[in-house]
């Protein structure tokens, strides 16, 4: 089975040529069968297959327990999934390419079927700041080989679960599939990313009942506005010392949210000027 990196080699170049030797992420191909079809095939980091199966298919709302689950099978080579399930589920005709790295597949409008959130979860910004930091330690693969995206859930006090993926989509099915697993209850948890936080993103973190989504990078115009209508906080660029909340700032400290309506359509950033115009890059 896959470890998720490749050994490798290449020459650098720094202030003269030399031979380096080390890792890359790994990609592949992972297809998903469903009660005997074909449903979807996945660029993603092959490993942790199964958690990638399960969490895709509650992500699309197909599953909600483990015991719907009666057969869950990785093959050897690692490049398909077979899951059986103890009731019919019929592949939709509707597929949507999102905008994931690679191409991300749903089956549902990202705007539909989700109910505002009443999770009370509220922390200081630093405590976020704090999580953050957990979520790449030298033994991941990012300490490893770089060039992958990670995603974590958080009670507010520690990380209860982190998984990693060349995929920044991918990431959140694994996360879910992987407190299915587990048995972690991820209603009114902390979802922390380091991708590009796209619609299809914020509607897995919705489903997933979070409601505080967070990641280092930038969402996007339909992602500010779901988080809005499903009442999720929505943080981006968190950094050592700022971030940008763009949606219900009150879970993370702000005392005067009256004024909130008055804000929207400028977001909060905690930056200079200059660096709210600079470039921080898109993250995929």
């Amino acid at each position: 089975m896959s470890e998720g990196a490749r050994e490798t080699a290449w020459r650098e170049y720094r202030r003269g040529w030399r031979d380096v030797e080390g890792e890359v992420i790994e990609e592949g191909l992972v297809t998903l069968y469903v009660n005997g079809v074909e449903w979807a095939t996945i660029m993603c980091t092959p490993r942790e297959q199964d958690w990638l199966a399960l969490g895709f298919l509650a992500n699309e709302g197909f599953l909600e327990t483990m015991d719907e689950v009666e057969i869950l099978h990785v093959s050897g080579p690692g490049c398909c999934v077979d899951l059986w399930l103890n009731h019919p589920a019929s592949k939709p005709e509707r597929e949507i390419i999102t905008s994931g790295c690679g191409g991300g597949l749903t089956f549902d409008d990202p705007e539909s079927g989700i109910t505002p959130l009443e999770f009370e979860l509220r922390l200081e910004p630093e405590r976020l700041y704090g999580l953050f930091n957990q979520l790449h330690l030298p033994g991941s693969l990012h300490g490893r080989a770089r060039g992958v995206h990670a995603a974590g859930l958080s009670d507010g006090e520690r990380l209860l679960l982190v998984v990693e993926d060349v995929g920044r989509h991918n990431t959140i099915d694994k996360l879910r599939g992987g407190c299915l697993a587990q048995g972690l209850d991820t209603r009114g948890k902390l979802l922390l990313a380091t991708g590009r936080v796209s619609s299809e993103m914020l509607r897995k973190g919705a489903r997933m009942g979070c409601p505080i989504i967070a990641s280092r990078n930038s969402p996007t115009s339909m992602s500010v506005a779901m988080a809005e209508a499903f009442n999720i906080t929505l943080a981006g660029y968190v950094r050592q010392g700022s971030m940008r909340v763009y949606t219900h700032p009150e879970r993370l400290g702000l005392a005067d949210a009256a004024d909130w309506s008055l804000a929207q359509g400028r977001g909060l950033a905690a930056e200079s000027p200059q660096e709210a115009s600079g470039d921080h890059g898109a993250g995929l």
